[in-house]
């Protein structure tokens, strides 16, 4: 491969008169840029698997959605070269995907006609894994220094990566000194042609590995941005026509010529995009919900129309085992159906003698348990693996549990014993002792809640699912689809 070969061309100038002080106050200034390119990154994710797609089955990566990619990352590179991938401008970022000659930041990838279908399948990342652990280094990794004097601990650390540490470099020498020095500025370019090379072969964007070479300087070797109006560049919004050597018809005179169509990625259409693929998470993050309450609500329900979880082991050698507070907010809000929160249910199981289970105000449980020794369950996973707990200390004995009255609802006997109470406002212990209140309780535990209104959630999530993913299909083509061209030729029978 030749040195000026490599399909991205990443090309910038240092303007003069760099501002002292706004460097300062450039992370505020690009929050709409950063809020508009999180919204294009996800897009530009969503787009890759499906030229992933593309790619594997007709070793063609589509054109319209390889234009919209480009875009993104001549977006992301014109704003860290304003930002802190570089300081090079003060010059505020277009919003556009489409080159801007004149923006001191430029970013090309030359359209691959063909690309190898097996090698789509390991270039992004195994292929690509020697140049991600240096572009790590360029980019995320940073500085860490530690040393220990006088019983203490002192270190410095650096996150921002080497990039991030030069351009602060060069911040601070143009605070100070109103120079960004030109030697720094070139390496910190090559290392960002670096960045963005690994950029698009990981983006599938080209199958020619990015080469271990460190181009630095504005331009790279071979490219200058005024050659590049042959390169594949989208021409700037409201540019004519190429001009042609043959004769053109002279116009009727006062006829007015037909406006040329508007090509490229309009505002509208990466809008269309961005809310189509939006839309396309919300269908799915809300197919998936419904569809596994469905499957919960078919599967999970016990004979008396509980969905149960899974029984848990308990063991201690305390009095009593409780559990952490429940805190309940049972009233339906205005936007649910009434009724979907309904009765809850615990059952204890013990084989070591009779089993005492009781549900009752947080405040009054602990008021009786005050200098008990006892186990408060703060991880119940509900699936056979082992609890954790807190224990609290104490020299008290408790008495008898079924004889108190402050417990909402309980349960007592050898056996399963089960206790179903109308959930309410408030926070709620759960308490499973030995029905004799002596120590070392062991049981199995399963709670349960009726959902009367899980139907209706059911049915509202696939239905804004399968709404949400029709809306977005309708978006999704309205932005990729490009109608064909109409070819223009002489008129039947005749000639201009």
């Amino acid at each position: 491969m030749s040195v000026s070969s490599y399909p991205m061309h990443v090309d910038a100038h240092l303007d003069t008169g760099l501002s002292r002080w706004l460097w300062l106050v450039k992370w505020v200034l690009v929050i709409p840029h950063y809020i508009v390119l999180a919204f294009l990154w996800v897009a530009f994710l969503a787009l890759s698997v499906a030229a992933f797609v593309a790619i594997l089955f007709t070793g063609r990566y589509p054109r319209t959605i390889f234009e919209f990619n480009v875009g993104v990352l001549r977006w992301s590179w014109r704003v860290a070269y304003y930002a802190y991938g570089a300081l090079g401008t003060d010059r505020y970022p277009p919003f556009t995907l489409h080159e801007v000659p004149d923006y001191p930041a430029h970013l090309s990838v030359d359209y691959p006609e063909h690309l190898s279908r097996g090698l789509v399948l390991v270039k992004w990342w195994l292929l690509a894994i020697p140049h991600y652990l240096i572009v790590a280094i360029f980019v995320v990794c940073g500085v860490y220094w530690t040393t220990e004097a006088a019983g203490g601990d002192g270190q410095v650390q650096w996150g921002g990566g080497l990039i991030g540490l030069l351009v602060l470099v060069a911040g601070v020498m143009l605070l100070f000194t109103g120079r960004y020095p030109r030697a720094l500025f070139d390496f910190i370019l090559g290392l960002n042609r670096w960045v963005l090379r690994v950029a698009a072969y990981a983006g599938l964007m080209t199958d020619e590995y990015p080469p271990f070479r460190f181009d630095a300087g504005p331009d790279e070797p071979g490219h200058h941005v005024a050659a590049r109006s042959s390169g594949g560049v989208p021409p700037a919004a409201g540019a004519g026509p190429a001009p042609s050597s043959a004769p053109l018809p002279s116009a009727a005179p006062g006829a007015t010529p037909p406006p040329a169509p508007q090509q490229g990625w309009t505002t509208g259409r990466i809008i269309a995009l961005s809310l189509g693929i939006l839309l396309t998470l919300v269908a799915l993050g809300t197919g998936i919900g419904g569809a596994t309450l469905a499957v919960a609500d078919a599967t999970m329900r016990d004979d008396d129309g509980f969905l149960t979880s899974g029984t848990q082991p308990v063991a201690t050698q305390t009095y009593a085992i409780a559990s952490d507070h429940v805190e309940l907010h049972a009233e339906t809000p205005g936007f649910l159906p009434e009724g979907l929160l309904g009765d809850a249910k615990v059952t204890a199981t013990s084989d070591a003698g009779p089993v005492f289970v009781g549900v009752a105000s947080s405040a009054d449980v602990e008021a009786w348990l005050e200098g008990v020794p006892y186990a408060v369950a703060t991880r119940l996973p509900m699936n056979g693996d082992e609890a954790t707990y807190r224990v609290v200390d104490g020299t008290a004995v408790p008495g008898d549990p079924a004889g108190e009255d402050f417990w909402v609802e309980q349960a007592a006997g050898p056996g399963e014993q089960s206790l179903t109470w109308s959930l309410e406002d408030g926070t709620w212990t759960i308490v499973v002792m030995n029905a004799d209140a002596s120590r070392g309780v062991v049981a199995d535990v399963e709670a349960g809640v009726t959902v009367p209104g899980l139907s209706w959630v059911i049915a509202i999530l696939l239905s804004i699912a399968l709404i949400s993913l029709v809306i977005a299909i309708l978006l999704l083509v309205a932005a990729l689809y490009r109608p064909r061209p109409v070819s223009s030729g002489p008129p039947p029978g005749g000639s201009w």
